[in-house]
């Protein structure tokens, strides 16, 4: 048997769930209505339903404030395969410690673990804590639009078992400003994505083996801290967005014709600084930022390391400012793909560069010398993807060798780090 209750109204009830409800693996159909949304609907606002194991029919809709807690392990909500497992529509709802699973499929209406809505009319949800949550087998993890000032806490979220790109986000933030989202675990969704959405704070989170651990699209004033992000295509992407600061992160392991660390596409007045960027195919990647006129990117403190190529800059890429980085183990340290040196106009200080050849006479821990980059034979690859296929050969690496002895054509300048560090 199992007993809900609620706390506010002083209510009791009993439903018979010995048999548990099977996943549902049928054509879309409309659901019988859930016993537990009777409760939901008869309970007074603001009242606590702490719920024991079972499992509950899903396809819940929450219209006013209250708390749905399970008090023991293996409360289930099971959305049999169709729509939304849970959808709440109002501001000062909590749900704590629930496995929710099974949503629908369809992507045009965005089936979700849990939807939260809010719209023009009725204006944003605020005041919402999603905390402590297993959602599982659900196209979308948790779905917000319109929804400020909330929390989504230490939840563990993962989609259905399909390929990368028809899996649903895991976390989608859509005009959702001032949130929380911290200490969630994001596995085998697509992407967490952060769009039209300002403030919010993203930290001490869990991303593997996704698409997108983090995407930014018309975002700004974020803040992305202590994340870890490993084994996905992309960690963190910064795409047409402003005024945010990204630290202590930690991206690592992603691989593939598309692996990348950290991306900026037209970002302005980002704040870069003190991440561990290793292991990737490309450490970082920046393209037309910043993009604002007479603005700058700080990229700052940050160990980029082991990653065939530790930056890259594609496009017009000037002003950023790139300074006090562990730059160590690349296979490329930098490459522009713009062809012009001319759009290269970065400035590059007291970085730590592992091919620095120079010496420190003095100790002051400082190179004597500046630290110069120029492009030789890795021209031919950077600029022509089909010589790109050698990249790493023992040919293209002996020609670049020879080129720099007896240079055959004008090398490439490409930037001076006037005050290198010498140790690390």
């Amino acid at each position: 048997m199992l007993l809900v209750s609620l706390n506010a109204a002083d209510e009791k009830f009993i439903y018979d769930t010995t048999q548990e409800v099977k996943p549902y693996t049928g054509p879309i159909r409309e659901l019988t209505r859930s016993p537990l949304q009777d409760v939901i609907d008869s309970a007074k606002e603001g009242s606590i339903i702490k719920l024991k194991a079972g499992v509950y029919e899903g396809n819940i809709v929450i219209n006013k404030p209250l708390t749905l807690e399970g008090v023991e392990d293996g409360v289930i909500f099971d959305g049999l395969g169709v729509g939304s497992v849970v959808t709440i529509k109002s501001s000062y709802v909590t749900l704590k410690n629930l496995t929710i699973r099974n949503s629908g499929e369809r992507a045009d209406i965005l089936d979700a673990g849990i939807n939260i809505n809010g719209d023009t009319q009725t204006g944003a949800i605020k005041q919402c804590e999603i905390s402590n949550c297993r959602i599982v087998d659900s196209l979308l993890g948790i779905n917000a639009e319109m929804v400020n000032n909330s929390l989504i806490y230490g939840n563990f979220i993962s989609s259905k078992n399909y390929s990368l790109g028809l899996r649903g986000d895991g976390v989608r933030l859509w005009y959702s400003n001032d949130n929380i989202i911290r200490k969630n675990h994001l596995y085998r969704s697509r992407d967490m994505v952060v769009w039209y959405s300002h403030g919010n704070t993203i930290e001490e989170n869990l991303g593997e083996y996704g698409r997108y651990s983090l995407h930014f699209m018309y975002a700004g004033k974020n803040y992305v801290k202590n994340n870890v992000y490993q084994y996905n295509s992309v960690g963190i992407f910064f795409m047409y967005s402003n005024d945010t600061i990204a630290t202590d992160n930690l991206i690592k392991s992603a691989v593939g014709a598309t692996g990348m660390g950290i991306g900026l596409k037209d970002a302005t007045n980002f704040v870069i600084e003190n991440n561990t960027i290793v292991y990737n195919s490309q450490g970082m990647y920046i393209d037309r930022s910043p993009f604002e006129p007479d603005t700058h990117n700080w990229i700052r403190n940050n160990k980029i390391m082991y990653n065939a190529e530790a930056m890259h800059f594609h496009s017009l890429c000037e002003n950023n400012i790139v300074s006090e980085n562990k730059i160590m183990g690349n296979i490329e340290d930098i490459v522009n793909d713009s062809q012009n040196e001319n759009k290269f106009n970065n400035e590059f200080d007291k970085n730590y560069w592992d091919n620095y050849e120079g010496f420190d006479r003095d100790k002051d821990g400082i190179g004597d010398n500046p630290y110069q980059i120029f492009q030789y034979a890795d021209k031919l690859w950077t600029y022509n993807p089909s010589v790109k296929f050698f990249y790493g050969s023992p040919v293209l690496s002996l020609l670049n060798f020879l080129s720099k002895l007896a240079p055959f054509s004008e090398p490439l300048f490409l930037l001076e780090d006037k005050n290198p560090r010498f140790t690390n």
